[in-house]
């Protein structure tokens, strides 16, 4: 029970249809004194004592579990490890993959629970020989099954979401005022929970040294400086600085964030395109394609409030090469082929695959291949093997 009024209500139903229910909050932060500040920030103390306010309504056991030092591990230490690395990472992904469905649903199974119930709009269908499989919400607008492709078949055995087929928002909150939740009417939380006030690039610059180094375009010429490639994530526009216009007048984009040198290579909108993406931490949620090697059709939604993009997907092998800088190890991984190009998509963010409303899996992006192509005319070289970006 997160304190907001979806957590609120699926506690209420399914007590109603006839489970034994324990509410858990869950303290992620050990910082005194930590509040809420209107939508933004979760898990506080305001949170916890509204949920236990709604506990004691719906008449269930209420406890807070301490899970802050794994959160701080899996959760915040990754998203600092992971743009300190030049990539994108989603905080969300990892909260649902580490904390809420790995810790969480560990300690309730070892102390005799059979699931973790909580208020994601999304729906849990089980086919005719009684697999499991993880659905969009019904309101597509609420739909959240973007941020739990990351459930493997096992963790969905052991979930419940009772707000999956509610048609709206709306609803939940009328519910909640019927019930008498004092959180009804309260606003949803949004923006990164550790970072309540919105400033990520002030966060992470608190927290990973800074190094002055160059920001170049496509050509490798040194347009300006930043004080820290941490602080540039792909398709920014804004934050650049830079003194010199493009020749043909038009803003540009951050396309790379290379560690290794310490650079940032910007370049026109257009230059965003991607055509092809791959990930070799990927992940089924339920069954497991019979013959994932075979090339199938599929959606992909590369953001959580993105739309699905039509696409083929496949594992593929890919050889060792130790030639390569750095060498390549032998590895397999999910490739996704969209049809049309998609834009500003960067490493370390997630790739959901779904078949119609069914989330069939994820993975985390390694690399991407631009769709705009390299030749001589627009880049000079080779991009350097410490980018995680593929112009091809």
């Amino acid at each position: 029970m997160s304190g907001g009024v979806d957590s609120a209500v699926a506690a209420a139903r399914a007590v109603e249809a006839g489970h034994e229910v324990v509410g858990v909050h869950l303290a992620l932060s050990r910082m005194p004194g930590t509040l809420r500040t209107g939508s933004r920030g979760c898990c506080t103390v305001e949170d916890s004592m509204d949920a236990q306010r709604a506990a004691n309504i719906i008449g269930i056991p209420y406890y807070v579990w301490d899970f802050s030092e794994r959160f701080k591990l899996d959760v915040v230490d990754d998203f600092i490890a992971e743009y300190a690395a030049g990539r994108t990472p989603n905080p969300c992904m990892r909260c649902n993959e580490k904390i809420k469905f790995a810790a969480l649903l560990e300690k309730a199974i070892a102390l005799g629970f059979d699931a973790v119930c909580t208020g994601h709009y999304a729906s849990i269908v089980t086919d005719a020989d009684g697999n499991r499989e993880l659905h969009r919400a019904s309101a597509w607008a609420k739909d959240q099954s973007y941020v739990l492709g990351v459930l493997t078949k096992e963790q969905l055995a052991h979930s419940m979401f009772p707000l999956g087929a509610t048609p709206s928002k709306a609803e939940v909150r009328a519910e909640a005022a019927e019930r008498g939740f004092s959180v009804a009417n309260k606003p949803d939380s949004y923006d990164i929970c550790f970072i309540p006030d919105g400033d990520t690039r002030g966060w992470l610059g608190e927290r990973v040294p800074p190094a002055t180094g160059d920001i170049l375009d496509r050509e490798g010429n040194t347009l300006g400086q930043h004080e820290g490639a941490v602080a540039f994530t792909v398709g920014q526009r804004k934050g650049l600085s830079i003194g010199t216009p493009a020749a043909d007048g038009k803003p540009r984009f951050v396309l790379e964030v290379r560690p290794i040198t310490n650079t940032v290579v910007v370049g026109p909108k257009e230059a965003l395109a991607i055509k092809e993406i791959a990930g070799t931490k990927f992940t089924w949620a339920g069954l497991a394609p019979e013959h994932p090697e075979i090339e199938f059709a599929c959606d992909v939604q590369i953001r959580a409030h993105a739309d699905p993009e039509p696409a083929v997907a496949q594992v593929i092998s890919v050889p060792a090469d130790p030639t390569a800088t750095p060498p390549v190890e032998a590895h397999t991984e999910l490739r996704i082929l969209p049809t049309e190009p998609l834009t500003g998509v960067a490493p370390g963010q997630t790739a959901v695959v779904y078949v119609g409303t069914r989330v069939l899996g994820q993975c985390t992006i390694d690399r991407t291949v631009s769709a705009v192509p390299v030749t001589s005319d627009n880049v000079a070289g080779p991009v350097p093997a410490d980018s995680a970006t593929i112009n091809a």
